[in-house]
């Protein structure tokens, strides 16, 4: 009898088992399937790719089937571009990149990012290509006894003739031939065309749609997201080192749009808008400082000049130059308190140098605007010569404050006696005394003040005019 209750309590807890299994099991199945899509529409930069990361953690979360990185960009900065490949390569979940709308482009850094995709597409009417890496402010200068020692006995030289090639071209021979290792190696990974990625590198390539699928760029060309999802379905993909057939045909999509966040460090984020924020926040702390208690512009200054800052640490900067454009402002706001020219003239040339160093590597989107940063400086130099004027206009006048402001001021006496007496002086009465006879209704004037007693004289008959 105790054999069958055993026996009976075992097949219970072994079907509360089983039917729990079935439960969670249909759960699973039952979850439902989608495919998610991110939009990178403008250039590439520190707020793109932070989108694309989070969209990454959002997918991975969700258990996408698959995440569309959708492009329209003319390229952007090599160090976000890279950012993105490299989550890209370590995805958990499938990328499948398509470069739309229909007159869309993946320019320079796109086609990088392209290349990277589990998957690639195109929307007829778009373009790819040319990726030739960008040097900012033309080679660089070559130096006396510069032999590039660190790079081996060939670097620099000039192909054809043997002879050293001036740095410049050196560098830029590194980058470009770094960029080329960079698409070789992502074609490599994804059975792509390597040597069309190694042509738009060196020879600025470009390929429309169908063009990038005869030279097997792109895996197909599709015209909206659903033949997107339908021709990706059956696909086999790498993931994390694993084989993953990927089964996309008929998922709803959902976009996921940028936070707040997201959509400020996409302004702020232009180099010309963070110069701005530098030059609003730190006029507003002048202001502050020269003008204590008006609050408003020591908080308005603060948070822009922080937004500045924050903006230039996420953009790839030359601190020298930064440092030339604050001296050139420091230099200016000294020339307000004190007039020399010479500290406004040196001030504006600081400000433009600094602006012509500040971006070590420019990119599509991520240039210094010299109408911008021209106004700028003129503005600030106008600005301090104004101030400047009027605080040189303002020494040669008479205080207006303190005893000092009393001197040669008309005066009434009230009353007299002796050598004392109370005088009426702008609309007060005043304890005054004179050394000469003063006699009450006699038009006096200010000779003097000793705390709250002035010294007065009679008024000279030539001199009431002047002294109005």
């Amino acid at each position: 009898m105790k054999l069958a209750r055993v026996a009976l309590f075992a097949a219970a807890v072994l079907a509360a088992v089983a039917v729990c299994s079935s439960l969670a099991t249909g759960e699973a199945d039952g979850q439902e399937r989608i495919a998610l899509r991110v939009e990178i529409d403008g250039a590439i930069g520190p707020a793109s790719a932070m989108q694309f990361e989070e969209a990454l953690t959002v997918a991975a979360e969700r258990n996408a089937e698959v995440l569309i990185l959708q492009m329209n960009t003319p390229g952007g900065l090599v160090t976000s571009m890279r950012e993105i490949i490299a989550d890209i390569l370590a995805s958990p979940v499938p990328v499948i990149g398509y470069v739309a709308p229909a007159g869309g482009h993946a320019a320079s850094a796109g086609t990088y990012i392209l290349y990277a995709t589990h998957v690639a597409a195109m929307a007829p009417g778009t373009n790819l290509g040319a990726a030739t890496p960008i040097e900012m402010g033309g080679p660089m200068p070559s130096f006396p006894g510069s032999d590039d020692k660190n790079d081996g006995p060939e670097a620099g030289k000039d192909q054809k003739n043997g002879t050293r090639a001036p740095a410049g071209d050196a560098m830029i021979a590194k980058a470009t031939n770094d960029a080329v290792a960079l698409i070789r190696s992502l074609a490599e990974l994804r059975g792509r065309n390597a040597d069309w990625g190694e042509k738009a590198v060196r020879e600025a390539a470009s390929l429309s749609a169908n063009a990038a699928l005869q030279e097997r760029v792109v895996d197909f060309v599709a015209r909206d997201t659903t033949e997107l999802l339908q021709l990706a379905d059956r696909r086999t993909v790498e993931i994390a080192g694993r084989k993953e057939v990927l089964a996309t045909k008929g998922l709803p999509v959902e976009t996921l749009e940028p936070g707040w966040l997201i959509r400020l460090l996409a302004v702020i984020t232009d180099p010309n808008v963070a110069v701005i924020l530098m030059l609003i926040g730190v006029y507003g702390l002048v202001f502050e400082f020269t003008s204590p208690g008006a609050v408003a512009p020591g908080v308005i200054g603060t948070i822009c000049l922080l937004l500045g800052l924050y903006a230039l640490n996420l953009l790839p900067i030359s601190y020298a130059g930064l440092a030339l454009m604050l001296l050139g402002i420091i230099f200016l706001v000294v020339e307000v308190f004190n007039p020399t020219v010479v500290l406004g003239l040196g001030g504006v040339a600081a400000f433009l140098l600094g602006a012509a160093m500040l971006l070590r590597i420019e990119g599509p989107g991520f240039e210094m605007s010299w109408a911008v940063i021209g106004t700028a400086a003129v503005l600030t130099l106008g600005l301090a010569l104004l101030t400047g004027s009027y605080l040189w206009a303002a020494r040669k006048h008479v205080p207006r404050v303190g005893a000092q402001a009393m001197q040669g001021l008309p005066a009434k006496v009230l009353d007299w006696e002796g050598s004392e007496g109370h005088v009426l002086a702008r609309g007060e009465r005043w304890r005054a005394k004179a050394d000469e006879p003063i006699a009450v209704g006699d038009s006096v004037e200010v000779a003097d003040v000793r705390g709250l007693v002035l010294t007065i004289r009679r008024r000279n008959a030539g001199s009431d005019g002047a002294r109005q």
